[in-house]
């Protein structure tokens, strides 16, 4: 799923926790795959367009842009955050040797030499892999005081069929929690996704997060701008932990993670386009131009599977015959000669592999037109791993002749579990 945060952190509940909160114990369904992930920056340019109160902030790419930009927005206080999309900032470490991808300070000449440990280095946290993500960018913003936390989310919600906005006067800590020791706590009110947010929900939801006097009425009008945004973005979430209130009387959103909906891509393409994948890998942002769905895993059987359910049940299957898979990858349902071609390159390119293996079970797939891309991808790839293939479905038996014609190298195998213990007798000699 794709998320944008505003302040990385692991009081911001994770998706699946908020459907839990909101709609109980999971059904069965099929959730999409979201991509979109933006930086801090990003979203909060995003919430200044919907009149969503946030701290002023510039960005900065050298130590001197910050130091500029922390004289400029006119406060006594600065915090300087790394622009990563990881968690974990503020305890993480620097190949600098800087502790702390989050700094609070008065001293606003040490922001040049903060930033001077911060951009050309890694930082390294809980949530970053290897030893870490190396920073380009950092957020000079100003720092605020709060003197209250709430929470505030909004989530599509099937058993309402439509928007739920869910609160809770306990802010700034893990709201699961909250929801378990004192579930009294959380309020939850479904929004009409035709007549929208109404001026009198806004205010109820205001009233159960507590705020009282003009915080009352600002809250209210920032509930209503934030489900604006909500619906103008296409999100599937919206999620603020915390929303406070300052010592002033000002509710801001402190906290923030969106969710896109990838479907809506056509209507949010400059949003989109907005994607930095720097901090991707390479691996994964190449299958997904190609529509595929790729996930780099540590093993040596490379996987070209139809389906997520099956895609991971041939990784199990893998692992009960003591082989190990080398990735995660769907081709999906629509797939063409061509994307199995590049899903074989895809394959190939990764080192660790030392046999393929293809598990398809035709049903909306065609498997001719696997076995027409797979023979395409042997021949222009002058392909030398060993090749395991199960097909199963929709012509399966004119593909299975296709491939037997074809003169290739091709292990075919009867059933799913015969398919995964040729592959890993194909890397042992057995």
């Amino acid at each position: 799923m794709a998320s944008l945060r505003i302040r990385c952190s692991r009081r911001i509940l994770q998706p699946k926790m908020l459907r839990l909160l909101v709609e109980g114990p999971p059904c069965a369904a099929v959730v999409p795959v979201r991509h979109l992930n933006l930086h801090e920056y990003q979203s909060k340019r995003l919430m200044e367009k919907f009149s969503i109160n946030t701290q002023k902030f510039q960005l900065a790419e050298t130590a001197s842009e910050a130091a500029t930009a922390a004289r400029s927005l006119g406060v006594d206080e600065v915090v300087l955050k790394a622009q990563i999309m990881a968690g974990g900032r503020g305890k993480g470490v620097f190949s600098s040797g800087l502790k702390g991808g989050v700094k609070v300070t008065k001293d606003l000449d040490s922001i040049g030499a903060l930033t001077e440990q911060m951009i050309g280095y890694k930082l390294e946290t809980k949530q970053t892999t290897g030893d870490g993500v190396l920073v380009h960018k950092v957020m000079v913003a100003e720092s605020l005081d709060i003197a209250r936390e709430t929470y505030f989310a909004i989530v599509m919600d099937r058993s309402y069929q439509g928007p739920v906005m869910v609160g809770s006067p306990a802010g700034g800590v893990d709201i699961e929690e909250v929801s378990k020791s004192t579930p009294e706590k959380i309020f939850k009110i479904p929004v009409d996704i035709w007549e929208g947010i109404t001026r009198e929900q806004a205010r109820q939801m205001a009233e159960n997060l507590e705020f009282k006097g003009t915080a009352l009425e600002e809250a209210a009008q920032q509930i209503t701008h934030l489900y604006n945004m909500f619906i103008g973005v296409d999100a599937t979430q919206v999620e603020i932990n915390p929303l406070g209130e300052t010592p002033q009387g000002k509710v801001v959103c402190f906290d923030a993670k969106i969710n896109f909906d990838d479907s809506a891509k056509f209507r949010q393409a400059d949003i989109f386009k907005q994607e930095d994948t720097s901090e991707s890998d390479p691996r994964e942002v190449e299958a997904a131009k190609d529509d595929l769905n790729y996930i780099g895993m540590t093993g040596n059987i490379g996987c070209l599977v139809n389906g997520a359910g099956l895609a991971m049940a041939t990784m199990d299957i893998i692992k009960l015959h003591n082989g190990e898979p080398a990735n995660f990858l769907d081709v999906g349902g629509g797939v063409s000669e061509d994307q199995v071609l590049r899903a074989f390159k895809l394959l190939t390119k990764d080192p660790q592999v030392k046999c393929i293996l293809v598990n398809i079970f035709g049903g909306i797939v065609n498997c001719e037109t696997i076995a027409n891309g797979i023979i395409k991808a042997c021949q222009d790839l002058d392909l030398t791993l060993p090749l395991i293939v199960r097909l199963e479905g929709t012509n399966v038996e004119q593909a299975k002749q296709l491939l037997y014609n074809s003169g290739l190298a091709i292990t075919p195998a009867d059933d799913f579990e015969d398919v995964a213990q040729k592959a890993v007798a194909s890397l042992t000699g057995q």
